[in-house]
C-alpha cells in the first residue's frame, strides 16, 4: 500500500494523533484527587492510606502488563500500512485473549499476589484491613483492565485517538460519579470507591469493544487459524517481551533514584518527589506526539515506504522538540509557583528550587528518547529498544557511582539526565540502519 493510500503524512495529521492523547492524559490526574478527596471525607486518615495504597498495588501489577498496549500499537498499525485487515482484526483478537487469560490469572492469584505485597510495603492493621477489602474486589477488574490496553492500542495503531479520548471521558467520568454516589451517598466508604472502579473498568470495556467494532465486521476475528497462527504468535511474543524488558529496566532505574534521594535527608527527598511530578507533566504533556509516531511509523513500515518512515518520524519529532521546548520555558518561568502549589514547607520550597534548573532542561534532553521510543515501538524495532535500555543502564549505574558522592543530589539529578540522553544516543546510532531495511518484507 503506498503512502498516499494511508494518507497524506502531514503537520495536521500528526496533530490529530497526538491532541486527543494529550488530553485524554490531562484527566488522569483528576481521578486519583476524586479518589483521594471523597474517602477523605470520612474523616479518618486510614481510609485514604487504604486507598492510596491499594491503587499503587494494582496500578504497579497491572503496568507490569503496558507492554500490551505499545505492542499492539505497532503491530496493528503496521497491518494497517500494508493493507491487511484481516490481521488487524487478529491482532485485536489476540490482545483481548491475552488480556482476559492474563486477568483471570491475577483473579486466581489473589491471595498471593496480595500477601506479597503487603509483606514489601506494611501497613498498619486499620489500613491493610481495609487496602484488602479494597483489593478484593478491584482485581475483579483485571481482565478489563488488561483487555483495554489492547484496545487501546488498536485505536492508536488506527489512529483513532478521538476513540481513546472519549474512553478516557466515560470511564474517568463515570467513575467520579459513581465515588459521589457511592461513598457520599450510600456511605460504602473504601468499598464504594473499588466498586466504582470495577464498574468503570468494565463499562470502559463494553465502550472499548464499539469504538472497536470495525474489527468485528467480518470473519477475521473469529479465524482461529490466524488468531492462532504460530508465527504470528511468535512474533507477538517476541515483541511484547522485548518491551516488557525495557520498561522493567527503566522502571527499576527510575524507582533507584526516588531510593538514593531518601539517604539525602528528608527535605531533600521532599524536594525530589515535588519535582518528580514536573517528569510526569513532561510525560502526560509529550506522549501524544510519541503516540503519533507509533502509528505513522508503523503504518509506513507496513506500506515498506522508506520515505514515508523518514517524514514521519521527522513531522512528530518537530511537535514534541516543540512541545519540549515550551515546557522547559513554562518550567523556567512558572516552575517556582507550581512548587509552591505543591507543598507548603518553606524548607522544601526553597531545596526544590535549587534543582529546578534540571527539570527546565529535561524535556529537552529526553525529547529525543522519547521520540524515539514512539518510533522504534511503532516499527517494532523492539530488540533494538531492549539492548539500549541495558546499555544505557550501564551508563547510568556508572554516573550514579562518580557523580553522586562529588555532587550529592546536584549529582543524582545529572545522572537522571545522562541515563535520558543516553536513551536518545543509542537509539538515535542504530536509526539509519534499520531505516535502510524497511524496504524488507515484513516479518507476518
Amino acid at each position: 500500500m503506498s503512502t498516499a493510500e494511508v494518507g497524506a503524512l502531514t503537520h495536521r495529521r500528526v496533530l490529530r494523533i497526538a491532541l486527543p492523547i494529550v488530553l485524554s492524559n490531562a484527566t488522569i490526574p483528576i481521578l486519583g484527587a476524586v479518589d483521594t478527596g471523597v474517602v477523605g471525607q470520612m474523616g479518618a486518615a486510614a481510609p485514604i492510606g487504604a486507598v492510596g495504597i491499594g491503587a499503587v498495588i494494582l496500578t504497579t501489577i497491572y503496568w507490569v502488563f503496558g507492554f500490551l498496549r505499545m505492542g499492539t500499537t505497532g503491530m496493528v498499525a503496521q497491518a494497517k500500512g500494508a493493507g491487511d485487515t484481516s490481521e488487524t482484526g487478529a491482532l485485536l483478537m489476540r490482545g483481548l485473549l491475552f488480556g482476559a487469560t492474563a486477568g483471570a490469572v491475577l483473579v486466581a492469584a489473589q491471595v498471593l499476589l496480595f500477601w506479597g505485597a503487603f509483606r514489601l510495603a506494611p501497613a498498619s492493621e486499620e489500613v491493610e484491613t481495609l487496602a484488602r477489602q479494597y483489593l478484593s474486589i478491584r482485581i475483579w477488574g483485571a481482565p478489563a483492565a488488561i483487555g483495554i490496553y489492547a484496545l487501546t492500542g488498536w485505536l492508536i495503531g488506527m489512529e483513532r485517538t478521538r476513540g481513546v479520548l472519549a474512553l478516557q471521558l466515560w470511564m474517568n467520568g463515570l467513575n467520579i460519579g459513581l465515588d459521589l454516589w457511592f461513598v457520599l451517598g450510600l456511605g460504602w466508604g473504601v468499598q464504594g470507591v473499588a466498586t466504582a472502579t470495577l464498574i468503570a473498568e468494565y463499562s470502559g470495556l463494553t465502550l472499548g469493544l464499539w469504538l472497536c467494532r470495525d474489527a468485528f465486521a467480518g470473519d477475521q476475528w473469529r479465524d482461529w487459524a490466524r488468531v492462532f497462527d504460530r508465527v504470528r504468535l511468535k512474533r507477538m511474543l517476541a515483541v511484547n517481551t522485548d518491551i516488557m524488558i525495557r520498561s522493567v529496566i527503566l522502571s527499576v532505574s527510575f524507582t533507584t533514584f526516588l531510593f538514593l534521594a531518601a539517604d539525602l535527608g528528608d527535605v531533600t527527598l521532599a524536594a525530589n518527589q515535588v519535582l518528580v511530578q514536573f517528569i510526569e507533566i513532561t510525560a502526560f504533556a509529550l506522549d501524544g506526539f510519541a503516540f503519533s509516531a507509533e502509528a505513522l511509523v508503523g503504518a509506513a513500515v507496513g506500506a515498506r515506504d522508506r520515505a514515508a518512515l523518514r517524514r514521519a518520524s521527522i513531522i512528530s519529532s518537530q511537535w514534541g522538540v516543540a512541545g519540549a521546548v515550551l515546557l522547559g520555558l513554562v518550567f523556567w518561568i512558572f516552575g517556582g509557583a507550581i512548587i509552591d502549589l505543591m507543598t507548603t514547607s518553606e524548607a522544601v520550597r526553597a531545596e526544590a528550587r535549587t534543582y529546578l534548573p534540571w527539570l527546565c532542561a529535561a524535556p529537552l534532553i529526553g525529547i529525543g528518547a522519547w521520540m524515539l521510543d514512539g518510533i522504534y515501538i511503532g516499527a517494532t524495532w523492539t530488540r533494538e529498544m531492549r539492548i539500549a535500555a541495558l546499555q544505557s543502564a550501564a551508563v547510568y549505574v556508572v554516573a550514579l557511582a562518580v557523580l553522586l558522592p562529588l555532587m550529592g543530589n546536584h549529582g543524582l539529578w545529572l545522572a537522571l539526565m545522562i541515563l535520558n540522553a543516553t536513551r536518545g544516543l543509542t537509539l538515535w546510532a542504530k536509526y539509519h540502519r534499520k531505516e535502510a531495511g524497511v524496504t524488507d518484507p515484513v516479518p507476518g
